[in-house]
């Protein structure tokens, strides 16, 4: 099971520094969702507040708002320190959105966090329940149907020490696909606007930044249901595996595959 309680003040920090991926897809969110001067946006699962720092400066304007829900207190401590007039960071996750009045908000964001949750009707159930009428929801997610290059290398360190993994735990542990997706939003009450499969192409230095990566932005899960003895050596088969990615520069190219989801709540 994913556990929320491994977070470091180092990790926290480290993924603010070098969540560049997870900042950039998230833009294309923030333009699906069309927000206008005066919105109300609410970004589950806000990490340490970069997109919702762009949205409240960029998207909503001084009049209106960007509260930022993350469960990681370490990242809601940074995610403070970019806080406005109109930007806020708390301490909450989506499950329980209890403290917001029904109808508070005019969008909803989950980038990059829609794969951590185990409890997507809830989830889903209580987005619907904050948004306006006519309100908005956009996630993005990895997705199962095509796993990014990263994760494969994982899945093939695994198989061939002959180990196996269950769904719920590691990296993006609660994946979905395009379908499922789909069937998720309508059964919350959602009418699903788009639903897409985007490609990223992720640039790295050299293979520890791109473990860097995986380790900060699972805040503690990258590997951890492993004993360390097991850890260790997977990490350098892993490594090992990584050098093919290298390019003429020395740096790694790798590949991610997101769903991109825009839903919307019907005006009555």
């Amino acid at each position: 099971m994913t556990s929320l309680t491994l977070d470091t003040p180092a990790l926290a920090q480290q993924y603010d520094e070098i969540s560049d991926p997870q900042y950039e897809h998230g833009q294309f969110l923030l333009q699906a969702l069309s927000l206008k001067a005066g919105d109300q946006l609410l970004d589950i699962g806000a990490g340490t507040g970069r997109l919702s720092e762009l949205a409240a400066r960029h998207h909503v304007g001084p009049h209106g708002q960007v509260t930022a829900l993350e469960p990681l207190p370490l990242r809601v401590e940074i995610a403070r320190k970019r806080a406005s007039a109109n930007h806020t960071a708390e301490v909450g996750q989506g499950e329980d959105l209890s403290r917001y009045a029904d109808g508070q908000f005019d969008a909803v964001i989950l980038n990059s966090v829609y794969h951590w949750l185990p409890d997507k009707a809830r989830v889903l159930a209580e987005a619907f329940r904050v948004l306006k009428p006519g309100g908005r929801i956009g996630i993005s997610s990895a997705a199962r149907e095509r796993p990014h290059d990263i994760q494969q290398i994982i899945s093939r360190a695994l198989g061939q020490n002959g180990l196996g993994r269950g769904h719920a735990i590691g990296s993006t542990p609660y994946k979905v696909s395009f379908a499922e997706l789909a069937k998720q939003l309508e059964h919350a009450g959602f009418l699903v606007d788009e639903i897409r499969i985007r490609r990223f192409a992720d640039r790295f230095p050299n293979t520890q930044a791109a473990l860097d990566f995986s380790a900060a932005s699972s805040f503690g899960n990258f590997l951890n249901e492993f004993l360390p003895d097991v850890r260790s050596s997977l990490l350098a088969d892993i490594h090992h595996a990584l050098a093919q990615y290298r390019q003429a520069d020395g740096s790694l190219l790798l590949y991610r595959n997101l769903l991109f989801a825009v839903g919307k709540k019907p005006n009555a």
